[in-house]
């Protein structure tokens, strides 16, 4: 499929590949939106051609199409459906689900959490006819498998998010906390929480995800396009004598958006990197002890120890 990628790229269009599916990616400027679907309806036709000649098919009624941006950018944009070269239409779509995280247009992730949510505390009402019948090891296990893990997936990209949509994975975070340790609804859960748990709230579980991630950026441990999103300040030969390089930070790119632009990883990496203390961005730790190092940090900052 190496050539599906040059077919993208001709068009001057960014592709990402998963196995069986191809998303395509173009941004462009509200008033030129016309030329930009122009060009994307030219790209999909030329890979349709390419995988009928290698008896392959385009599954044109799984396309789906969305436009992203501030909900004052999505309103000049005209939404009518699209006529693919073989007369299937699409019709743009306020929602998409890419890898199992669900995006809406103003990329609030309001409706991705809200299905997290909703999952997790089907399973946690499940599991919760059965707790007398489980030790405290094994609810806390359990929790882990079901909802801990939905709690996890993905939770970098909702670095930035309003708190009421965080909040809800609070809320499902403490109803797992009581569901282990045997709380009423209404009991305070902070100390259990933090002495019987020792878990990291929702918004340092999502900080020590990024950080972790630059990690791996900075130590050669992740993919390309992460990495050079993470720029030592010690490697930029204007910038090598300042403070910020002695203390390990990363270069700060500007954003042309305020809203959505420090949420992306570009942006929001280096703002949670360079607030970390200096010995916790120490090159010389392994990947363990960095681990280690990263939440002593950020459960002190939550419960302020």
């Amino acid at each position: 499929t190496a050539d599906v990628v040059k077919i993208a790229e001709s068009f001057g269009i960014q592709i990402h590949c998963y196995a069986d599916d191809v998303q395509l990616y173009i941004h462009c400027l509200a008033n030129d939106a016309p030329t930009a679907v122009a060009r994307l309806l030219a790209c999909i036709s030329a890979i349709d051609k390419w995988m009928g000649s290698n008896k392959l098919k385009l599954n044109a009624d799984k396309t789906q199409l969305i436009w992203l941006g501030t909900r004052q950018q999505l309103v000049k944009i005209d939404n009518t459906p699209f006529i693919l070269h073989d007369g299937t239409v699409i019709h743009p779509s306020t929602q998409v689900r890419s890898l199992g995280v669900i995006l809406d247009n103003e990329l609030t992730m309001s409706p991705h959490v809200n299905s997290v949510v909703r999952g997790c505390f089907y399973h946690l009402r499940q599991l919760r006819s059965i707790r007398s019948s489980l030790t405290d090891s094994a609810a806390k296990t359990v929790v882990h498998a079901l909802i801990s893990s939905r709690i996890e997936y993905c939770n970098s990209v909702l670095v930035g998010v309003a708190e009421a949509v965080s909040q809800r994975l609070q809320s499902v975070l403490n109803s797992s906390a009581r569901l282990i340790t045997n709380r009423r609804r209404f009991d305070h859960i902070t100390p259990a929480l933090r002495d019987e748990l020792h878990w990291l709230p929702i918004q340092q579980r999502i900080q020590y995800k990024i950080a972790l991630l630059v990690f791996k950026c900075l130590h050669g441990l992740s993919p390309v396009y992460l990495s050079t999103a993470c720029t030592p300040v010690a490697s930029l030969q204007d910038s090598r004598t300042l403070r910020s390089a002695v203390h390990g930070d990363i270069a700060q790119p500007r954003t042309h958006t305020r809203r959505i632009g420090p949420r992306s990883f570009r942006s929001s990496a280096p703002t949670i990197w360079n607030s970390l203390p200096t010995p916790v961005k120490n090159s010389s730790l392994t990947i363990g002890q960095f681990k280690c190092a990263l939440k002593t940090h950020l459960f002190n900052v939550a419960y302020n120890i």
